[in-house]
């Protein structure tokens, strides 16, 4: 493809082109994590259901944690708050933590292959969306015990998650690129990961926040999309029609500019590895 295609193009055209590769190459990331497990696929069950009773015990059980003060303020209404917010969070974690190493691990990619290496963040991106996808799964299966419905308004998740994963998409360009030229930054990444969680009310509700803090918390996209993904499968809200519009076109337009930075830095990759 030459690089007067890939200007005009964008993001959108360059995964769309390879959507094959990416598909096959998603499927083999999937498999390969749990090949030779015993359990197998199982462990895309598994692995949250241990992951809500841990948080649910330590925040509900020993800190004694509620979601509200209403007559639906108890353990159970807390679990599924949390792991909504957990799921929403993770699917962002799981891509960050890895695209550092995804160019700088596969070098034979950029050196010895022809190959598009601008679908490798999307590889990644796939696989999370996979297991995020299993873990809703569960999480409407609880929710469904202690309710005995799920909301209408589950149906929107689609539309509410088009700005997390374009902005998860975005921020994997970014750091995979630099990656390969900052090779402290795999380092690093884990720990930001982690103050990242705490800063972006997946632990407890948004107007726990103090009015002081309100704005500044707002400028971490993840914030809105955890809350808007809670309105949605947990408390059967409409999401705020203006809110995902604005952060859907933020999340897009930085998405088309991330990739473009990134087919910048791509020429220097084979010197640099």
């Amino acid at each position: 493809m030459s690089r007067a295609k890939q200007r005009a193009g964008g993001f959108i055209t360059a995964l769309w082109q390879h959507r094959n590769l990416w598909l096959r190459l998603t499927k083999r990331e999937i498999q390969s994590r749990y090949q030779g497990s015993a359990l197998g696929m199982a462990w895309t069950v598994i692995n949250p259901l241990i992951m809500l009773a841990v948080y649910t015990f330590v925040f509900a059980t020993i800190f004694k944690a509620r979601w509200g003060t209403g007559t639906g303020s108890s353990e159970a209404e807390f679990a599924l708050n949390l792991f909504a917010g957990l799921i929403t969070f993770n699917l962002f974690s799981e891509c960050i933590t890895r695209s550092p190493l995804l160019i700088v691990n596969n070098p034979s990619y950029v050196t010895k292959l022809i190959f598009p290496v601008e679908i490798m963040p999307a590889i990644c991106l796939g696989a999370s969306v996979f297991h995020a996808s299993c873990s809703l799964i569960v999480l409407e299966s609880f929710q469904l015990l202690f309710k005995g419905a799920l909301p209408l308004t589950s149906l929107w998740l689609p539309i509410v998650w088009l700005p997390l994963v374009c902005f998860t998409l975005a921020a994997s360009w970014i750091l995979a690129a630099l990656g390969v030229y900052l090779r402290d930054l795999d380092q690093s990444i884990g720990s930001l990961v982690s103050i990242l969680m705490f800063m972006s009310a997946v632990f407890y509700p948004l107007k726990a926040i103090p009015d002081k803090w309100q704005s500044l918390l707002a400028l971490n996209p993840l914030v809105g999309m955890i809350d808007q993904t809670r309105k949605i499968l947990i408390q059967g809200h409409p999401p705020a029609g203006f809110s995902l519009a604005l952060q859907t076109t933020i999340a897009i337009v930085v998405c088309e500019m991330s990739f473009r930075l990134f087919q910048r830095a791509r020429r220097g990759f084979a010197d640099v590895l």
